[in-house]
Order: structure tokens, then C-alpha cells, then sequence
């Protein structure tokens, strides 16, 4: 992963972030002077109030009362709502700015009396607690309610346990915003981790972004706050206004927040799903033929800027079908989880269990991936639990103490984005990330997870400096934390959504990457349990070799060969991905030596080469039809060059003509997929004719049916070249050659078939003697 920028220094920040776009949002800690009016509306309320047959209630302590007014308060719901006493029922409220309250219950109306600071309670002349609601009268609206306090907690014993225990793998069903039914009422029960906080209290566009009539309970040692809300639903804004240790106060979005707002706001939104799948046909049989035995071929996306302006919905409408034409099995996702800052292309995440809004709602994106499945497409996400931002309304110092991140400033901090590491050694946080990981592909049906920047989730000494950074308790460079985290994400990601491939952004040598997690490998750690791993040596070595003039190509020749030593040490994905072509690395035609055509010609051959090559493909956006220009997240491909009326038939069309081949010809040839990751299904016919910048193989698919590659990284056209060949083929046929006319070559090739003769060649006993087009690959096939 390239160094992403973080947040700007202008970037909207703040405790309460930006106001909701349908309310205003004032101070959420009332200053003194509203405080003055507060009481004295308290006190003429009483007047007015009928307390006829109530008697006060003795008065709080001193010690409750200030706590429970500043939002410090671990037990709110045992000084407020309806509790039994001598005498009668104690019902006391807290409502800021209320004239009077009063208790209403079948055949009940009661008046509360004031005891200042929005406080009123009063002792009822009753046995029991009745259901009972809240009339509260202010100067301009007399609104009826129910209390929130007279509701037992709404999160369950079982919940708790697992999420001490951090085990709850559907985490957000427990905590965050969930709309429900409780007791008989609806509304919407809110949820937060906070074990360092003094208090916790929801603000939101419901209570004009006041807390103080909302505190929250602590449940116990879990380290949750909990409160049930009655009358909230769906659409509602809100945060949390956490007490820190110190007695200082922050407002916080929700970690949890299923939905947010568009950014540069960051309110939290209460969210349930409403999206009727029409995905089952695919999601029943996605797992049918393990993804190392099958074509994967992906396209890489960065949905804000594919086509920019388009919402989820116009993108369902636009995107399967561009994807399927063009023959890719699969889509990949840059990070679509809610960021602050654009210009991080998703990679600095705050909302991790958020798609961003910017696009549409969280039932816009399934959409989007309900309609990429019907057109028989898989879904891949990028997933980023390797860092996380320091904005100061997110999950940095959440509850005023280091909680996501490590309590060690100098660990925690990521030394080449500006952001924070995640305490992957702390239960909570751990399962934090894996219910994350689960919740994207059982919520949103993601057929699998691309893991961001594992490498620096992997070593302790990542980017740093010796003497900065402390070695594990072994003395070594690797973080056991995070190596335990990711065999944990990947089983629990494999047990629970079968067919769902996890797959590692990973550029060391690390041992057992894609290894299963209980076969432990020479260095003594287990598989990390990954499906696939971007192999980033190969995408190395390969650019480096293409683009030297082919004249000088002879003397790199063991950079192509070299990625087969290790081909089988791991199971490969084959990236041109994003970080190739920004940050002055040019786009992958642009780094091709030559003029226009010759630029056009290897990068072509180069794209055959990799189709040809052992592993998965990923071919980043733009690069399907040899944009020139790198790619910029303010305005995405160069779809121009596509008009016909630039005439780019040769040019630009032509290439993308070719990948579409190359995919169909691809998914129809199961020598190029249904042996990658078995040595039998590869063999050399020349890997050493570097004079020629020749790289010539034999692909073979499990029934040994055969595919041959060709490749000519030369500018000259190479006439009877020889070639052995396996003896068992009676005539080959030319499959594929990047040099036709239709893709914008010469036109140079093999119109007959190539008729094996007795001449041993390479090592093998029969050979064909082929024309090579120049800057070209060719594929041959038994006729």
C-alpha cells in the first residue's frame, strides 16, 4: 500500500462535528446562562403543575445529583424513572427546560415536583409500577413521552458475556443503534464500549443535541453503556458525549453507526435494512469450485471516481454490465467503509461498519452488489484493520484513554500514514475488527475481503528505526497480536460464509501466508489462513523488466523468470492494482519504452503474458483500455478516449477488445486456472532465451489438456521460431495473439495450424516452428 494523506488540517473536526442538515445543533453542555432559565422554568413549572395527591420525594443526594447533571453518572436508572418505596411509588424525571411534567397511567395523572435543574419527582399513591407515560409541558409544545428509565436494559446477558469474552462475531446486533421493539415499545436501543468513560449520554437531532436528559448505564465491568430509547427510529442523527476520566467531555460518532452522514458531517444514523435479495441462485453455488481451482479474474474499482457523479443505484445500472461485457469474473472495491477525507480513497477509515454516503445509503450499496451478483459477478472489498485515523470524533483516544489503539504512544502510532494502529492483543478490540470483517459479507453478501497492508500489521520494526520499537516476548520483530487477529478473522470469516475468499495485500516473505491456520510452518507460526495473497514481488519484477528498452531486456531476463521459483510458495493474485499508476509511476502503458505503438504493443503483450502466467489477475481501472494518464481520484478513467469519434478504434478500443478476449479465452481454457497453485500444471519450454526476450510455457489443466505461451518482448518479428512441444497434440492453433489488427497490431501471426515434426527441441522430442510477432503474445491450443 503506497503512503495515503490524511486528513487535511482544514478537514470539519470537532466534538460535535458538523450540524445535521435538519436541525440545528447547539452546545451539547448548556453554558450557565441557559442553565439560570432551566431552573427557573423548573420552578414556575411547579406552580402550574397538578401534585395534588403526590408527595415530594426525598431529595437526591448531593454527591447523584451532581454526577447525574454532569453526565458522570455509571446508574442513571436508579435515580430516574419509577421505583417502589414506602408509601408508594417514586417517579423522578429529568427534562431540561420543562415547565412541569407529568405522570400519566390508566386512570392516573399526576404532577411532578420541580426540584430544580430539570429534575421533578414525586411519590404516588400506588402499589405497583404502572405503565406509565410522560406528559412534559415547555414554554412553545407540551409533548407526551415515554421514559426511557423505566426500561430494564435491552441487551442481554448472553451479549455481554461474548463481548467480554471478545467473542460476539455478530457484534453489531449488540451494540451501536438497533430500532426494536422493548417491553412492548418501539424505539431504539443504543450501545457503546467505553470502559475508561466517567458517563456516557446520547445526543442527537432528538434532543437538540442536548445529552443531559439521556444518560446512559454502565452494565456492569463489560465496559457498555446502554439505554433504550423509546419513539426514535430509523433517520435519526447521533453521537455519544462521553465523560472522560478527567471530567472533560467529548462527542463521539457511534463505531459501531451502521450509517452515517455524508461526509464532511459526521453524525452516526440510525439504519435498518429494508433490501429484498434477489442474489440466492449466486450465493447458493459461489462456493461450489474452491476459488484456487477456478477463473478469477478481477477488475479493480474506485466507485466514487469510476464514473464520477454516480450513485450506488447508477452504478448498478451501469457497472455489471461494463464488468461482464468485458468477461472479469470478479469487481474489487477500494475501500467503500465511511472516511472523513476523499483523498485518502477510503484507506483512513472512521466508519468501519458504514459504507460511505457520499454515494447513497447502505441499502443503495447492496443494491449495487445485489445487481453485480445477478449479472453473475463476485463482489471483492477492500478491508483496512491495519490503522485507523486521529480525528477527534472518532475512535482516537475514544473515552479519553488510549482503547482502540495501544496505551504505548510511540507503538501506536503508524509511522508512515499519520494514523494509528489497532490493539489487536485486546479482546474488544479484536473482535471489533473480526464481527467487522464477518458483518460485510453476511450484511452486504461481499464475496471477499482484500486485507490492506498486512505487512505492517505483521512486523514490529515496520518502518521504524532501531530502538523504536520493543521486540515480542521472544525477542523478535513479528506482533503476535496481530498474527493470533488474522488466523482469528480468517477461520471465523471461512466457518461462517462459505465460499467468501480472504485474500492478503502482503510484500514480505512472511511464511504460511495462505497456509491454513493449524499447519504451523518452519518458523513455528501457523498458517495466517488467507485464500489468496497479492504477490507484489511479481508485479515488481515483471514492471521493472518491461519497462527497459527491449535492447537492454536481455540483461533483465531472470526478473520474468524469477517469480517461478516461488509460484507455489503461496497462492498468487497477479496485481497491476491502483498503487501502479499514481504518485508519478505513470499509468502501465506509459511506462512502456517506445513510441505510441510500440507502447500500445507491449502493453498488450504484457496483460497476455500475465493472463498466461500461474495466479489470479487484478488489472486496476483505466488500464483495460491503455489510458496514458494516471489515475486521479477527482476524475477517474479517461472514458474519452473510448469515442469513436476521437478515433480510438486502434488505440484504445482495440486494447480494451483484447481484455475482453483475453477473459472469455481465459474462463473457456481451464489450463490457465484450474491448476495455479499446482506445480503439474506448469512447465517451461524456454525460459532462458534471454538473446531473444522469448518467455515460452506450457499450461495444463487437470485432465492435462495443454495451453502454450508465447511471448516476444522484442520489436522484430521472429520467423520459424522452434519451439518443443508435448508430443501428444497433433496440430496446434493460435488461440489468441495480441498483434492482431483488431487490437491495434500488425497483423502478424499463425493463420494455419503449427503441425508438430520429429525435431527435438527444449528437451522434448517433437517441436513446431512458429512466427513470432514482434512486442506480442500468443496463445496455441490443440486444434
Amino acid at each position: 500500500m503506497t503512503a495515503r494523506p490524511s486528513s487535511p488540517p482544514n478537514a470539519p473536526r470537532g466534538a460535535s462535528g458538523s450540524p445535521p442538515p435538519r436541525r440545528s445543533a447547539p452546545d451539547p453542555a448548556p453554558g450557565p446562562a441557559r442553565k439560570a432559565r432551566q431552573s427557573a422554568a423548573s420552578r414556575t413549572g411547579g406552580a402550574k403543575a397538578a401534585t395534588r395527591g403526590v408527595r415530594a420525594a426525598a431529595p437526591l443526594g448531593d454527591e447523584d445529583r451532581r454526577r447525574l447533571l454532569d453526565g458522570a453518572h455509571h446508574d442513571p436508572h436508579a435515580l430516574l424513572g419509577a421505583h417502589p418505596v414506602r408509601g408508594g411509588v417514586l417517579v423522578r424525571a429529568l427534562r431540561p427546560y420543562a415547565r412541569s411534567v407529568t405522570v400519566l397511567a390508566k386512570g392516573l395523572r399526576a404532577g411532578l415536583h420541580p426540584e430544580g435543574d430539570g429534575l421533578f419527582a414525586g411519590v404516588l399513591p400506588l402499589r405497583t409500577i404502572p405503565d406509565y407515560e410522560l406528559l412534559v409541558d415547555y414554554d412553545d409544545a407540551t409533548v407526551t413521552v415515554k421514559d426511557p428509565y423505566r426500561f430494564l436494559p435491552a441487551l442481554g446477558e448472553l451479549d455481554l458475556h461474548l463481548c467480554a469474552e471478545g467473542r460476539h462475531e455478530q457484534l453489531w446486533r449488540a451494540l451501536g443503534a438497533r430500532t426494536m421493539d422493548h417491553q412492548g415499545v418501539t424505539g431504539t436501543r443504543f450501545g457503546v464500549w467505553a470502559p475508561h468513560a466517567r458517563g456516557v449520554r446520547v445526543v442527537g437531532g432528538f434532543n437538540f443535541w442536548d445529552g443531559t436528559a439521556h444518560p446512559m448505564r454502565s452494565l456492569g465491568s463489560s465496559g457498555i453503556w446502554e439505554l433504550f430509547v423509546p419513539g426514535i427510529g430509523e433517520g435519526e442523527l447521533y453521537k455519544f458525549e462521553i465523560t472522560r476520566p478527567d471530567g472533560s467531555k467529548t462527542v463521539r460518532a457511534d463505531p459501531m453507526a451502521r450509517r452515517t452522514e455524508c461526509p464532511p458531517a459526521t453524525a452516526s444514523v440510525v439504519e435498518e435494512s429494508h433490501h429484498r435479495w434477489q442474489d440466492a441462485d449466486w450465493m447458493a453455488r459461489r462456493g461450489e469450485r474452491p476459488v484456487h481451482q477456478a477463473p478469477f479474474s478481477v477488475y479493480e474499482v474506485h466507485l466514487p471516481s469510476w464514473r464520477p457523479g454516480l450513485t450506488y443505484r447508477r452504478l448498478a445500472e451501469q457497472l455489471p454490465a461494463y464488468v461482464k461485457d468485458l468477461g472479469f469474473t470478479h469487481v474489487e472495491f477500494m475501500p467503500v467503509a465511511e472516511h472523513p477525507f476523499g483523498g485518502s480513497w477510503g484507506y483512513q477509515v472512521t466508519g468501519f461498519y458504514a459504507p460511505t454516503a457520499r454515494m447513497g445509503t447502505p441499502d443503495d450499496f447492496r443494491h449495487l452488489v445485489d445487481a453485480l451478483h445477478q449479472a453473475g459477478i463476485g463482489v471483492l472489498m477492500d478491508w483496512v484493520p491495519a490503522h485507523f485515523p486521529r480525528d477527534d470524533w472518532a475512535l482516537a483516544q475514544f473515552d479519553g484513554r488510549p482503547l482502540y489503539e495501544p496505551e504505548d504512544p510511540a507503538r501506536a502510532a503508524h509511522p508512515d500514514w499519520g494514523t494509528l494502529e489497532f490493539d489487536y492483543g485486546r479482546a474488544e478490540v479484536r473482535n471489533f475488527l473480526v464481527a467487522n470483517a464477518v458483518y460485510w459479507c453476511e450484511e452486504f453478501h461481499i464475496d471477499g475481503l482484500r486485507v490492506d497492508a498486512v505487512a505492517s500489521m505483521l512486523y514490529l520494526d515496520y518502518s521504524r528505526e532501531d530502538g523504536g520499537w520493543t521486540p515480542n516476548v521472544h525477542g523478535g520483530r513479528e506482533n503476535l497480536d496481530a498474527v493470533a487477529f488474522l488466523q482469528e478473522m480468517n477461520a471465523t470469516v471461512y466457518r461462517r460464509c462459505p465460499g467468501v475468499v480472504t485474500i492478503a495485500e502482503e510484500s514480505t516473505a512472511w511464511d504460511g501466508v495462505t497456509r491454513a491456520t493449524h499447519h504451523v510452518g518452519p518458523g513455528g507460526f501457523g498458517g495466517l489462513g488467507f485464500g489468496l495473497k497479492w504477490n507484489m514481488g511479481w508485479m515488481h519484477d515483471s514492471l521493472v523488466y518491461v519497462s527497459k528498452e527491449p535492447v537492454h531486456r536481455k540483461y533483465h531476463h531472470g526478473e520474468m523468470t524469477f517469480s517461478m521459483i516461488y509460484a507455489y510458495s503461496e497462492n498468487y493474485v497477479l496485481p497491476i492494482s491502483h498503487d501502479e499508476v499514481v504518485h508519478g509511476k505513470r499509468a502501465l502503458v506509459s511506462k512502456m519504452p517506445g513510441d505510441w505503438w510500440q507502447q500500445r504493443a507491449t502493453h498488450r503483450a504484457y496483460l497476455a503474458y500475465m493472463w498466461a502466467h500461474p495466479g489470479k489477475q487484478l488489472l486496476f481501472m483505466g488500464q483495460e483500455f491503455a489510458q496514458g494518464a494516471e489515475w486521479a481520484e477527482s476524475h477517474g478513467p479517461d472514458w474519452w478516449l473510448l469515442d469513436p469519434s476521437y478515433g480510438a478504434e486502434a488505440d484504445h478500443r482495440g486494447v480494451r477488445d483484447l481484455v475482453r478476449d483475453l477473459n472469455h479465452t481465459y474462463a473457456g481454457a481451464p489450463a490457465l486456472w484450474e491448476r495455479d497453485t499446482d506445480p503439474a500444471g506448469f512447465a517451461w519450454i524456454d525460459g532462458g532465451a534471454a538473446e531473444d526476450n522469448v518467455f515460452s510455457f506450457v499450461r495444463y489443466a487437470a485432465d492435462g489438456t495443454p495451453l502454450i505461451s508465447v511471448t516476444n518482448f522484442s520489436p522484430v518479428v521472429r520467423h520459424a521460431y522452434r519451439l518443443g512441444v508435448p508430443g501428444d497434440v497433433a496440430a496446434w492453433r493460435e488461440a489468441l495473439n495480441t498483434d492482431a489488427v483488431r487490437y491495434g497490431g500488425s497483423g502478424v501471426g499463425n493463420p494455419e495450424p503449427l503441425r508438430p515434426g520429429p525435431t527435438p527441441w527444449n528437451g522434448r522430442e517433437v517441436s513446431v516452428t512458429a512466427v513470432l510477432p514482434p512486442l506480442a503474445t500468443v496463445w496455441f491450443v490443440p486444434t
